[in-house]
């Protein structure tokens, strides 16, 4: 998987370009048609929080990223030969932004993070229509989705909302710049709470609550839909022929289970980078009553299933940056990662750290309370507790977050046999052990570690007709390495647990009270 283009046989063949337009960084990366990585480029570009609610991004710095990357990729490959067959597209969801009828935006791109709109959501939930929304659209209802972003702007950018020709997702203004054509793959528009993953079609009463009509958004397509008749501008500043064909795709977090083979039934793919899921893949959608997980769209025979945390390398950061200066100068000094001496000291504190509990709520919370208010807490603390001790609290309680979303997934999907670990995180043996342990799993390592980056590309192969199914995936992703349950240390994760489990609801009015401070 880590040949580059240079070491391949003669220097020439066929290859896919997979981008990922991610939320710090957009990423093109050139695979053959075997998978194997040839060439990778990113461009990393700003969050903007102009309010504490809000995070914005420049659509134009996003675009010229895209573009720019995808010229780096070819460039590098046009010197040894090799031949651009497609590119295709994986991108993070529920971003929204206003453009007029020149395709201009009106707004910046209001990403996921945004919660601005946290007392709309909260009003959608508790309303009359707020279940049967979250039944016919698989999104539950909370401030990081359009739906309730919509309502927002009508109320508060009144001036906007009436102006505006089209309300799009960021993926959807990258291909309009390129071919002119609005247009969004089931799997983006499944995230946005407006639209029917039963019927594949916009969702009338989730339309008519945000003041909308269908003429206001993007044509419905597949994942494996392609467009031809590249903008030649565009064409000439990446260095490619007009009639490459670009594959819509899907969002990252349905692709990072493709690209990683979780694929199966029993399969999961659990993903920490800035925040983390739990996702499977299964036949039709199965939306739980109890509104704790999505149904998002990978393909028509194919929903991913699932929740995101918000909580996941971002809080290990947050205590690098802020209780860990000795680590980071002799990270420094030895030239190697700060997270590498951390997770040392860590894993000297015993499983529990010693009755030491974290709730990870330092952004709020998404599955499975869908609670932006919530707060991080540390319960439990004795005179006997040094630093480190919180810091093994920290990675645990990361874990016990997406263990509480892998059980409601469990009692809505059934048995999860084998986890498939991607995401910043796998860099960690003591995280994924503690992972491992935790749920009772076992834990593969997928050699593929640019997961939705190579699920774009899979799709790519399929709509080229390279591949029949997305299930021959299986031949292009070994695994490297697989981490085996400690029981005993499982047993006592649980008993750990059941406090925290039980924590959410003894605090969830104080959350409320504290912010209100």
């Amino acid at each position: 998987m880590d040949e580059t283009v240079e070491e391949k046989e003669g220097g020439t063949m066929k290859y896919i370009i997979g981008v990922d337009i991610g939320t710090t960084s957009a990423k093109a990366i050139a695979f053959d048609f075997e998978g194997n990585l040839l060439t990778r480029k990113s461009i990393e570009y700003p969050i903007f929080n102009p309010k504490p609610t809000w995070s914005e991004q420049d659509p134009l710095a996003i675009f010229d990223a895209v573009v720019n990357t995808i010229k780096q990729v070819d460039d590098e490959n046009k010197k040894v030969g090799n031949e651009l067959e497609c590119v295709a597209f994986s991108s993070a969801m529920h971003s929204l932004m206003a453009v007029d009828a020149e395709g201009n935006k009106l707004t910046d791109c209001i990403i996921w993070a945004d919660t601005r709109s946290n007392e709309y959501a909260a009003d959608i939930k508790n309303s009359s229509q707020g279940h049967d929304i979250y039944m016919k659209t698989g999104t539950p209802v909370h401030p990081m989705s359009p739906l309730p972003k919509l309502l927002w702007l009508r109320d508060h950018r009144p001036d906007v909302f009436s102006r505006a020709h089209k309300f799009i997702s960021i993926k959807e203004y990258v291909f309009y710049k390129l071919f002119g054509h609005y247009v969004i793959d089931h799997s983006i528009a499944s995230a946005t709470g407006l639209f029917d993953i039963h019927t594949l079609q916009w969702y009338k009463e989730s339309l008519d609550l945000a003041g909308i009509t269908e003429e206001k958004l993007s044509k419905p397509v597949s994942t494996t839909h392609s467009l031809v008749g590249l903008n030649p501008g565009y064409a000439e500043q990446m260095g490619i022929d007009v009639n490459i064909p670009f594959v819509v795709g899907a969002s990252d977090g349905c692709l990072a289970n493709l690209g990683v083979n979780a694929i199966k039934p029993g399969d999961a793919a659990v993903t920490i980078g800035t925040s983390g899921a739990i996702r499977i893949i299964a036949k039709e959608p199965k939306n739980d009553e109890k509104e704790r997980i999505f149904s998002y769209i990978l393909t028509e025979d194919h929903f991913v299933l699932g929740g995101p945390v918000n909580n996941g390398g971002i809080v290990f950061r947050w205590f690098r940056d802020n209780f860990s200066p000795l680590e980071i100068r002799e990270a420094a000094e030895k030239g190697i990662d700060p997270y590498e001496l951390l997770t040392e000291k860590a894993a000297k504190v015993p499983a529990g750290a010693d009755s030491l509990i974290f709730l990870p709520y330092l952004l709020g919370e998404r599955a499975p309370h869908w609670d932006a208010n919530s707060k991080g807490v540390f319960f439990g603390v004795n005179i006997k507790h040094t630093r480190d001790h919180f810091l093994r609290a920290l990675l645990e309680g990361v874990i016990f977050g997406l263990y509480s979303v892998g059980k409601a997934l469990q009692e809505t999907t059934g048995n999860i046999d084998t986890i498939y670990a991607t995401g910043g995180f796998v860099r960690s043996e003591l995280w994924v052990q503690i992972l491992a342990d935790v749920f009772n799993k076992k834990v593969a390592i997928a050699e593929s570690y640019e997961s939705s980056c190579l699920g774009a590309a899979v799709l790519g192969m399929k709509a080229l007709g390279v591949i029949d199914r997305v299930e021959e995936v299986e031949k292009l992703v070994p695994v490297s390495r697989v981490f085996e349950p400690d029981e005993e240390k499982h047993r006592e994760y649980m008993k750990v647990y059941a406090i925290y489990e039980r924590l959410y609801g003894l605090l969830k009015d104080e959350f409320v009270n504290i912010g209100n401070l």
